[in-house]
């Protein structure tokens, strides 16, 4: 018997990294996992471990960038399964378009896609599936902050969205309190995800991919860079019936992150 036995849970962004890692662990306590992004391989290859596990799997290519595309998880978690239970806005990053990003120079396209990538394409979801949650007295919904969603240090735009993250969760966890629904964020620090290039890093700081990679594991109490896996008992913990009494809330896996 798995915590989360007979729920559905929809992980956007869920082909890799943090996004992977969750949604196996839900499937690992007994959830039914729809995952979507831009990369069938991906998701097919996710799929194939929660169906290995003994859940049901379902991937959807989406385009987070796209509103209706941002619905589409939830209506096919609905359509395939009847449910959406929980709900996981994983997908963020940096958006694919290319251009300044420097605050004297900033490219406006660019401002608003990272905007759409880290935040409204949360709103654009969850708008999806909350009727549902509200109708069957049930939802969980986790937003993934970052470690700069509590403070300055990353660009600009992403920045803005990660911290308007922090705002909508705790907006709206106030608005479905009474109708069965929690909202909570849940952010990691530095973690080792596709996301993050080290080489690249380095090249800007003028170091090698090595000391790039120790001087952000410095910027934690434990000294270390954490792995996507540790994300996914928490926020499995989030999405489960005991923790109803935990909503509106801000919750770090980061090693202490800059505490």
């Amino acid at each position: 018997m798995g915590s989360l036995d007979g729920k559905t849970a929809v992980v956007t962004g869920g082909g890799r990294g943090i996004g992977r890692a969750i949604a196996l662990e839900m499937a690992r306590q007994g959830a039914d996992i729809v995952v979507s992004s831009r990369t069938q391989a991906q998701l097919d290859d996710v799929v194939g471990e929660v169906e290995a596990i003994g859940r049901r799997g379902l991937a959807v290519i989406a385009d987070a960038l796209d509103r209706e595309q941002s619905k589409e998880p939830v209506r096919r978690a609905l359509a395939a399964f009847g449910a959406c239970d929980i709900l996981v806005n994983n997908v963020g990053g940096g958006a694919p378009l290319r251009g300044s990003q420097d605050p004297f120079t900033h490219d406006d396209d660019v401002f608003e896609a990272n905007l759409a990538l880290n935040l409204t394409s949360a709103y654009w979801t969850t708008r999806e599936a909350l009727p549902h949650m509200r109708e069957s007295g049930y939802g969980r919904i986790l937003t993934i902050g970052s470690g700069y969603a509590k403070r300055s240090g990353g660009a600009l735009a992403y920045s803005t969205a990660k911290h308007g993250l922090i705002g909508f969760t705790r907006a709206l966890a106030h608005d479905t309190a009474a109708y069965g629904i929690t909202v909570n964020c849940l952010c990691p620090g530095w973690t080792n995800t596709a996301l993050v290039d080290w080489e690249a890093m380095g090249k800007a700081a003028g170091i090698s991919a090595e000391e790039a990679h120790a001087w952000r594991a410095s910027e934690n109490l434990q000294n270390r860079v954490l792995e996507p896996e540790e994300l996914g008992p928490m926020a499995a913990l989030l999405a489960s019936p005991e923790s109803a009494g935990i909503t509106g809330q801000v919750i770090s896996v980061d090693g202490g992150y800059k505490v």
